[in-house]
């Protein structure tokens, strides 16, 4: 795989996970319903803390190589 195309890929991920965030908020601030309102809640979580993975990789603040 070319270095191209991952940084195509990473930045379709990045876009496509802020969409994601960004409905999810607005599903939450639509929600009344406390046990899916703790669902989204947590799944913005998680995807909040994707993408600032993805954006410390790309600044180099963490490697995406594994440890090993």
């Amino acid at each position: 795989m070319t270095a191209g195309v991952v940084i195509h890929n990473v930045k379709e991920t990045k876009m496509l996970l802020e969409q994601h965030i960004e409905e999810l908020r607005l599903e939450l601030n639509a929600s009344v319903d406390a046990v899916e309102r703790r669902d989204l809640e947590l799944e913005l979580e998680l995807a909040r803390a994707e993408l600032s993975v993805i954006i410390a990789e790309q600044e180099g603040q963490v490697s995406a190589e594994p440890p090993f």
